[in-house]
């Protein structure tokens, strides 16, 4: 168990540190609070159903992520992988537009 929460931490740091620029204007309490409730179901999905429950939650958790950034960003005029134009993808998050 203990493997598995320290694998998801070191990935959720690399992706806060890789992504930070895309959650910009996201308070830090909510990423704090989404990596701790990421940590906590990976160590109950782990203490009940073992790494291989962990791998497949994981895989099941991609998914919406995949769709989000292959399908419905595009669709709305927003690149999936760069999000540009940052106009755009501002206003599909509800921010204020950025600074130029």
């Amino acid at each position: 168990m203990i493997l598995d929460v320290a694998t998801m931490a070191a990935f959720l740091a690399a992706g806060n540190v890789v992504f930070r620029h895309f959650e910009q204007r996201t308070r830090v309490w909510r990423r704090v609070l989404k990596a701790f409730a990421a940590l906590a179901m990976t160590a109950v999905i782990s203490y009940y159903f073992g790494r291989t429950g962990v791998l497949i939650a994981f895989g099941i958790a991609a998914l919406p992520v995949i769709y989000v950034h292959a399908i419905w960003l595009p669709r709305h005029g927003v690149n999936g992988w760069t999000g540009e134009p940052r106009e755009k993808y501002y206003a599909l998050r509800g921010w204020a537009p950025p600074d130029r």
